[in-house]
């Protein structure tokens, strides 16, 4: 049985610029901005929350399904699936696309600037969760609107139980979209400031919201997370990581862990907390897809942290 993992596919182009914007960005002419940035360090990760979430599942040892778009340049990207061992059979190319790409420039002060090409992901309706007929489980994370409504309708339509993972969509799902997704779906889960715009554009408290699904986990960076489940509100805490190193990717490690522990019948702190391992791990790392624990890793490290097993 698989766990669907709806969403982006995406190439990470990241560049450091050895010096600090704001020594050439003046402000009196930033209405005639022109500006060109030396960057000796670029990489290009492998990102995307579907490919994300579907790496961290990988690691846990479930069975994810990537429901997918990308473009006419996914040829890398394939192989990586094909040698990690996921399949690609919802990973559907777009003819005269690109794949999804982000182009960011950092600076010697963290800041950024990014530009987000979506390429084949406003297709990403084009692809119907209804045809994954051994689904047990799934996610609908952020994409293309269209195909973020249409999958949160399919899994609906189904009866197979989802996370709504609506993140860095939130600006593009109105609120009566918003409140449709939240109550076909059976989990949710935002970082604090996301349930926060939640709110705002749905009209709601973050009670409310939780009163509309099973559980409503927010994610609170290094201050752990908060799980509302079953008319009760669970802190879960932080994991002590390795190093701070980089935190892309780290909300996706850790819906790999929320959905792995879900699918195996865990209840949801319990899962909350197999979460926060990843999240943890994740962070020691660059990219969202470089960490490379083995299961019994992630076991000692949940071990470490909470004093039971995990498995």
């Amino acid at each position: 049985m698989s766990i669907l993992v709806c969403g982006s596919v995406a190439y990470d182009s990241i560049m450091v610029f050895h010096d600090r914007f704001k020594n050439h960005i003046l402000p009196e002419q930033i209405h005639i901005l022109n500006v060109s940035f030396l960057v000796p360090d670029l990489r290009r990760e492998f990102g995307g929350c579907a490919g994300n979430i579907a790496y961290g599942l990988k690691l846990l040892g479930s069975d994810p399904l990537i429901v997918a778009t990308v473009g006419e340049d996914a040829g890398p990207y394939r192989a990586r699936l094909r040698t990690l061992g996921l399949r690609e059979d919802f990973v559907r190319e777009v003819p005269g696309s690109f794949t999804a790409q982000a182009f960011i420039t950092t600076d010697l002060d963290d800041n950024q600037i990014t530009a987000f090409h979506p390429g084949a992901m406003f297709h990403s309706h084009l692809n119907d969760v209804r045809s994954a007929t051994d689904a047990t489980l799934g996610i609908v994370s952020p994409d293309g609107a269209d195909g973020m409504l249409r999958h949160a309708d399919g899994f609906a339509a189904c009866g197979v139980p989802f996370v709504f993972d609506p993140g860095q969509a939130l600006p593009i799902l109105g609120s009566e979209a918003l409140l449709k997704c939240l109550q076909q779906a059976r989990y949710c889960t935002v970082n604090d400031y996301e349930a926060r715009l939640m709110c705002e554009k749905t009209g709601r408290n973050e009670a409310e919201l939780a009163r509309e699904v099973e559980a409503l986990v927010v994610t609170l960076g290094a201050e752990g997370s908060r799980v509302h489940w079953r008319g009760e509100v669970f802190e879960v805490p932080a994991v002590k990581a390795d190093a701070i190193v980089d935190p892309t990717g780290c909300g996706d490690a850790y819906r790999a862990g929320l959905l792995h522990g879900i699918a195996a019948g865990w209840d949801l702190p319990r899962s909350a907390r197999l979460a926060a391992v990843m999240g943890a791990l994740k962070i020691a790392e660059r990219g969202g897809q470089n960490y490379k624990p083995s299961r019994a890793d992630i076991a000692s490290r949940y071990r470490g942290a909470f004093g039971e097993n995990p498995w």
